[in-house]
């Protein structure tokens, strides 16, 4: 983790070059009195900082860092490459990137370059190099964001399809090796030499598919750790290097790119208003935005998975966020709301997009901070209170490690396969091509409305990659994991997940883990594959479901409160030595179990053989998670109650009301309001108003049923 100061970030992306008229003085004083001590710029104006070919503009920035200076707000600085200047395109059009082979994307939105390409790397360096280089030194600059949501585009120019011609050379020395690892003996697609592969264009065979994507993903990596080194040539020590992420991005592999960056950085949307309340009854779903209370956390968990370890929130929600037909607004509370949440989760930074509403371009009813009269109004003054709260609770939550009950694992290789091979369907039979989180959301959602708290981790965190862990040490900072839709996963992965369950670890596999190899290539193992005999369970046959089906309790012990159903598939799971902890309610389907459980060595392997409704999914991992330390007792439907530890090893409890309806939660322990609202004795009452949340510090010493003693440091679940 990089230099930073001691508390929370907090402010928004300032542009001054956007203003209508001068207003910097009145911006900063109005920023300084809502306690930001952060501003983002410079990062989408290229044609400002060189408005023509070799010539430079660079002065202008310096009176709003000198400005924000004095008023001790620290600046996060962006280079501009991902939106290039008219002369650039019009001098050099060859940099123009192709979505499909010899069909250019038209210039005149943003990110429309080959950024492989010779020409777009010479001018991107020279003008890196202009920027940084003047500001570097400045000592208001914290920090560096390199280019913007990278990874927006799959390039099919020529310079590209060569340099992956020349990959696949490398990784398998001949094509007839290729021909084999791919089954290019299907329909007549041999090889003879390297010179007959053909474009991705019309690509059917899925092998090509899983190193094409592969192969897109390691171009932006390797872009953006090029411009983090030429940043880091004038960078200081105490100064960082990120790129802001966008996790929905098609060639982005967040746990890679960020490996060659300081800390990661990301972009969280989400839906607002009546979207955020519990209960939610709603299906999971999101896009490049979230919707509903879940999706916050659940992104929040993606960002602290990248690195394992706690992130900046470069953007997030001002005001209305989308096009001029869709302005949805925060109700009073909600911003503190998500803020504290993504705090709680480990945010080091809450910084938004952006402080004054546009008057023209593409986002002009994009909302601010400031609404178009340039006046502040319930926005700045709701965020006002947000900033004298994060400064009032200071170094206690940045850097926050957040509890987890269960880890869920995730697959990006997975993800970008079932994009072009899904295994969902829509409602009306088409390809669902967000299949994968149809299967990894509903386990994320499940455990999230049964009152447990998340860790994401990658594959490549657990086996094969540089942080990789031992069996055992998987089980001892993940002893339940949850493995939904796995379907790329090598043998060592299996094997590893196979001991780990050996080791003492409680393994849940869902639907299509480990059915296809790291290439696609469905195996020919008995399915879960290199798992069934520890499972006790097997299938070989499966079928989508068009209409949820009714789940019944089998023979163990696992509650089925509500109305639990398997939703979009089902394996034909065979129980030969497992127990069956539920069934379908069908006719055909019921000969199968719909879960199953076995012990396998000193831990267990529980089978999920369908997509859980909500009331399954909630059950499945209340039953798989029990709770443990200083219980929050029964909480009203709309509180939630998440848990961190502090750097110094405080324990931090947040306390949330996602609702209009005021609530009162009992705690279980001595705490002490961290934003100044005194001390709770254990049993008090704690009252939430609507779209309320608390943050709270437990006491070090408690009396525990008349015992003194420590609070537990280890993760706490309500329940």
């Amino acid at each position: 983790m990089p230099h930073l100061p001691p508390r929370v970030l907090f402010g928004a992306a300032y542009y001054a070059e956007y203003q209508p008229y001068d207003r910097l003085e009145t911006d900063l004083d109005l920023m300084a009195q809502a306690r930001f001590s952060v501003i983002r710029v410079g990062e989408s104006v290229w044609s400002t900082w060189e408005p023509e070919d070799g010539r430079f503009e660079l002065e202008w920035l310096a009176p709003v860092l000198d400005g924000a200076h004095a008023r001790g707000i620290s600046v996060v600085l962006g280079t501009p490459t991902y939106a290039v200047p008219p002369w650039l395109a019009r001098r050099y059009p060859e940099i123009a990137a192709e979505r499909r082979t010899g069909q250019r994307i038209p210039w005149g939105a943003r990110q429309e370059v080959d950024y492989t390409h010779p020409a777009f790397r010479f001018h991107a360096e020279r003008v890196v190099r202009q920027v940084v280089g003047r500001y570097a030194g400045h000592p208001a600059v914290l920090g560096f964001q390199v280019d913007n949501e990278p990874g927006l585009e799959i390039f099919h120019n020529e310079g590209v399809f060569q340099r992956f011609v020349d990959s696949l050379r490398s990784t398998y020395g001949d094509v007839e090796t290729l021909n084999r690892e791919w089954g290019l003996v299907y329909w007549s697609h041999r090889l003879t030499t390297w010179a007959d592969l053909w474009r991705p264009d019309g690509n059917a065979q899925p092998q090509y598919d899983v190193a094409w994507r592969a192969f897109q993903a390691q171009l932006t990596t390797e872009f953006i750790a090029w411009q983090a080194q030429v940043v880091r040539e004038y960078a200081r020590d105490d100064q960082f290097v990120t790129t802001c992420l966008a996790y929905e991005r098609p060639a982005v592999e967040d746990d890679r790119l960020t490996g060659a960056l300081d800390v990661t950085a990301s972009n969280p949307y989400y839906e607002m208003q009546d979207s955020l309340a519990l209960p939610d009854r709603r299906s999971p779903r999101q896009t490049w935005t979230s919707s509903g209370t879940w999706a916050v956390y659940l992104n929040a968990d993606r960002m602290f998975s990248s690195r394992q370890e706690p992130f900046l929130v470069t953007e997030t929600n001002a005001g209305g966020i989308g096009p001029a037909w869709d302005n949805r607004p925060a109700y009073d509370g909600q911003w503190r709301q998500v803020a504290w949440a993504l705090v709680s989760r480990g945010a080091r930074m809450v910084e938004y997009w952006h402080w004054h509403t546009l008057h023209f371009g593409a986002e002009t009813w994009w909302g601010g901070v400031l609404p178009h009269t340039g006046r502040p109004g319930r926005t700045y003054r709701e965020l006002a209170r947000l900033g004298a709260e994060l400064e009032a609770a200071g170094d206690l939550v940045a850097g926050l490690v957040p509890d987890a009950d269960v880890t869920l694992v995730f697959s990006m290789p997975t993800k970008w396969f079932m994009q072009q091979h899904p295994a969902l369907s829509h409602p009306d039979g088409g390809p669902d091509e967000r299949a994968y989180h149809g299967l990894f959301d509903p386990f994320y959602r499940g455990a999230f409305d049964a009152g447990r708290q998340v860790r994401v981790v990658h594959v490549r965190q657990l086996v094969g990659g540089p942080s990789a862990l031992t069996p055992e040490q998987g089980v001892q900072q993940h002893p339940v994991l949850v493995v939904p839709g796995l379907y790329l996963a090598d043998d060592a992965t299996l094997d590893w997940l196979h001991a780990y369950a050996v080791a003492g670890g409680h393994l849940v596999l869902g639907p299509r883990t480990g059915y296809g190899d790291q290439l696609g290539r469905a195996r020919t193992d008995v399915q879960p594959a290199r798992l069934a005999e520890a499972a006790g369970v097997w299938y070989d046959e499966f079928t989508n479901l068009l209409d949820d089906v009714a789940v019944v309790p089998g023979e163990g012990d696992l509650p089925l409160p509500g109305e639990p159903a398997g939703t979009r598939w089902v394996d034909g799971l065979v129980a030969e030595d497992a127990t069956v902890l539920a069934r379908y309610d069908h006719p055909h389907l019921g000969r199968w179990p719909a879960v199953t459980t076995r012990e396998a060595g000193r831990g267990r392997i529980t089978c999920v053989g369908t997509v859980p409704s909500l009331d399954l999914a909630a059950a499945l991992l209340a039953w798989a998670t029990p709770s443990g330390g200083p219980g929050w007792g029964e909480l009203p439907p709309a509180v939630r109650v998440t848990g961190a530890t502090a750097p110094d090893g405080r324990r931090v409890r947040f306390v949330h009301n996602w609702s209009w309806v005021p609530a009162e939660v009992r705690v279980p322990v001595v705490l002490d309001d961290a934003l100044g609202g005194g001390a709770l004795a254990a049993g008090d009452v704690l009252a939430l108003g609507a779209w309320d949340v608390r943050v709270l510090v437990e006491r070090e010493e408690q009396v525990l049923d008349g015992v003194t003693g420590t609070t537990s440091a280890g993760p706490v679940s309500p329940s």
